[in-house]
């Protein structure tokens, strides 16, 4: 348990807050998706990992899949309990929707966002609308969805518009990504590094 006060992170390393969600019930009769968003089954790691790191590797923090061996990201992606949608701009996968049944009873959405061409055009209202959607279809009582201060610091209150509650915060640190190499040092600049 922290104590109140600061708290020193090492060299190397760097800290966030995350902030869980969960959502119990679907919005009252939800209408169905206006986006078409393709399901791909079973994706290639170094597909998912490209368009991982358009969405948020770049301009936020997003590194977790990337640390991941190709065995234990296909592990992931190749799940049946595990549904990969994307949204597409000529024929390019620009959008990523990760919805994880693998904890009964409930939907996480694991990975949620737009590639920068994408942003500010109302599609990821649009996209979340899907999310709940398809999240919902298969009768799970709820969803769930974090984020953290390596993400948009739009992400946040978007989730809690679009009707997630906050239930939990917790303090992560971990090995700077850009440090080790999994991200380039110029990846989110807005998070200082040190060391």
């Amino acid at each position: 348990m922290l104590t109140d006060g600061f708290h020193p992170i090492p060299p190397g390393r760097v800290a966030a807050i995350v902030t869980h969600l969960r959502m119990d019930r679907p919005p009252a009769a939800p209408p169905a998706p206006e986006l078409d968003l393709r399901h791909v089954p079973a994706p290639d790691p170094a597909w998912y990992r490209d368009l991982f790191t358009r969405v948020g590797a770049v301009d936020w923090l997003w590194f977790s899949r990337l640390r991941m061996s190709e065995a234990e990201l296909r592990a992931i992606l190749h799940d049946p309990d595990v549904e990969i949608r994307v949204l597409e701009r000529d024929g390019r996968a620009e959008g990523l929707m990760e919805l994880d049944f693998r904890t009964t009873g409930t939907c996480e959405l694991a990975f949620f966002g737009l590639a920068p061409a994408l942003q500010g055009q109302g599609l990821g209202r649009r996209m979340m609308q899907a999310a709940l959607h398809h999240g919902f279809a298969r009768g799970v009582p709820e969803m769930t969805v974090h984020t953290c201060t390596f993400d948009s610091p739009v992400a946040l209150p978007f989730y809690m518009r679009s009707g997630f509650v906050p239930v939990r915060q917790e303090v992560e640190v971990v090995r700077d990504p850009r440090a080790d190499g999994t991200l380039p040092p110029d990846a989110a600049p807005h998070i200082p590094r040190i060391g």
